[in-house]
Formats: structure tokens, sequence, C-alpha cells
């Protein structure tokens, strides 16, 4: 099972220092996470796009790109990319080019995406919701399956006999599919022979493996290659050379987190007994020290039958020392015994 680290590029007011990180240093600070989980041998590090003065990242792929002249193995990828706002056809290109640039590893994540903000800042129709999405990704798959490519839809101009240029690396794009646990997400990329991305945002993630049955199950009714499925989790927490240290350091961040979501969607405030629930054994916020949280994901991974977890550890802006401790912890100490539980 592979591991690695996604990321939204947070740079919120430091809920305890009060303090707020420039756009410049939050990216600074992702390059260096970046580089720095390349050389342990993580696998992937994705990169979220939001439109928000909170996050430093509204553009995945220049900041991917920048990624590229300082990795060398590392799988460079979007965490989404909100494909409903975006044109396929640049978008493609400029993965392409991320996929040229590096050497083959680049991925494109696409996904309606949590929050809606891109939707007025570039146009879009939220009452399209479903239909921008579907329109899109069938645009997105056709320009890597098919050169030249002729396609026509409801938001776009058509294209006839189109180059869409340049072409990927290698024969095709990686390009997943990210959802929060919709049924039929999981199904559309089965039958899509598309891998698949779970954002676990709240609850135990053992909860995802039925849906991880559909997405198997639509993939085979389908006729597609077993070797197209490919199902990657996603966990929210923090890893520290003892596990008191990570949960006490991950909660203040947690929280604003969790008031956020309060007055933006209306959830109650979770209290101090319900985080230390989440985290006790790292069962729903995979908070710990390097053996609890390596237990954790074995244990998941198992259940769901993962082929890749990704860690997301810099919620609310958690400090760059915290986090860069985190990520040399799950390289020296976690990814050893996921490699011996599974493989390299």
């Amino acid at each position: 099972m592979e591991l690695g680290i996604y990321s939204f590029g947070d740079r919120p007011a430091d809920p305890v220092t009060g303090e707020q990180r420039s756009v410049s240093q939050a990216l600074a600070d992702t390059l260096e996470r970046m580089k720095l989980a390349d050389e342990l041998g993580l696998g992937f590090y994705g990169l979220g796009e939001h439109h928000l003065d909170s996050y430093a990242i509204s553009n995945p792929a220049t900041v991917l790109a920048a990624a590229a002249s300082v990795t060398s193995k590392i799988t460079l990828s979007t965490a989404v990319s909100v494909l409903s706002t975006e044109d396929p056809v640049r978008l493609y290109q400029q993965f392409t080019t991320l996929d040229q640039l590096s050497g083959g590893r680049a991925e494109l994540l696409v996904g309606r995406g949590s929050f809606i903000e891109s939707f007025p800042l570039y146009g879009a129709d939220l009452e399209d919701y479903d239909a921008l999405f579907e329109e899109k990704l069938d645009l997105l798959l056709t320009l890597d399956r098919e050169d030249p490519v002729t396609w026509s839809g409801k938001f776009r101009a058509p294209l006839r006999g189109a180059r869409v240029l340049p072409r990927p690396f290698g024969e095709h794009l990686r390009i997943s599919v990210g959802t929060g646990g919709n049924q039929d997400s999981s199904i559309r990329a089965g039958a899509l022979g598309l891998p698949v991305v779970y954002a676990v945002i709240g609850g135990r993630p053992e909860r995802f493996a039925p849906l991880v049955e559909l997405y198997r199950r639509a993939s085979e009714v389908s006729g597609n290659d077993p070797a197209t499925q490919h199902v990657t989790m996603s966990a929210i927490g923090l890893v520290a050379r003892r596990s008191q240290d990570a949960k006490e350091t991950f909660y203040p961040y947690w929280l604003e987190t969790m008031k956020y979501g309060a007055r933006a969607r209306g959830w109650p405030v979770p209290t101090r007994a319900e985080y230390d629930a989440y985290t006790a054994g790292a069962s729903a916020l995979f908070t710990g020290s390097p053996n609890e949280v390596a237990e954790r994901l074995i244990t998941v991974g198992k259940l769901v039958g993962a082929d890749r977890y990704a860690m997301q550890m810099d919620w609310s802006g958690v400090p760059q020392k915290h986090v860069m401790t985190a990520i040399e912890l799950l390289g020296t100490e976690v990814l050893p015994q996921l490699q011996a539980e599974f493989g390299d």
C-alpha cells in the first residue's frame, strides 16, 4: 500500500498565536514539505483547489510544476481540481505539461469539490452542478483517449478534429475521480475504469468498505481491466513521537476547522470529549504515535482494500515544524511498517 499526503495550503489565522502566514510563506512551506516527502520515499502528494483567503492554493498546477523541479519520484497530484468550473481542454493541457515536465509523475484528480466558491467566480450556475461535472468529465476523458478529438456538448463550444497538445509523457494521463462517499460516484468511477479517491472528512473510515465494493463491482460488470481498479483513502490527523503530543498539538487546529464548518453548514461544534473519542486508537482521526497510526492504516487498508492512503495533517495551518516532523515520521517509521505488511 502506497502512502502519501494531501493539503489545501491552509493559512487561516492561527488559533493559538492569532498570526496568519502570508501566501508566499505558505507556498514555500508547501514546497519544503513536498521535497521532504519525496526524499523519504512517500509516493503521493496532492494539492487541493480553493478560492478563499484562508487557503494559499487556487491553482494547484502552478505549485505542482514548481514541485516538479525539487522532486524526482513522488506523484504530483491535485486533491481535487474542481472540474465543474474548469475548462477541460485547458486543464488537460496544464497537466500534460506537468506530466512532461516531471517525467510522467502527474495525476489529475477531479471532483465536484466540497466548497462552491468557484461557481460564482467563474460564472457557473449551481443549478447545473451535476450536469456540468458529467459533461466536463466526458470531455476530459475523450481528450485523453482520442487524438485528434471531435466532441460536442451543452456548456462549451464543440471540437472538430482538434489536436490538444502536448500529449502526456506516456500513453495516457493518470486521471482519478474524487468523492466524499457518494454511491453514484463510486459506481461511475468503476464503470469508467478510473481510479477512485475517497475523501474521509469525518467518521470511521470502515463505513467506506461497501462503497469500495460497489466501485469494484461496477468496474467488473463494465468489463474493465482489473488493473484499472485503484482505491485511495484519505485520513485527517497528525503524527508525533508521543501519542499525546500529537493529540494536544492537533486539537486547536482541528477545532478551528470544525467551528468554520459549524458556521458555514450548521454543524454542532464538537466537544473535547468527542475529539478524544475520535483520536482514541486513531479510530476516526489518525492522530497519534507512528505505531498507532501505522496500525490503524494497516487495519483499515486491509478492510477496504486500499491501494493508497493519503494523510492531511495541516488543518487550519498546523505549524510547519509539526508538519515536517509528522512527514519525517511517516517516511521513517510508518511507511516501513506498511511495506512490511503489504510489500513495497
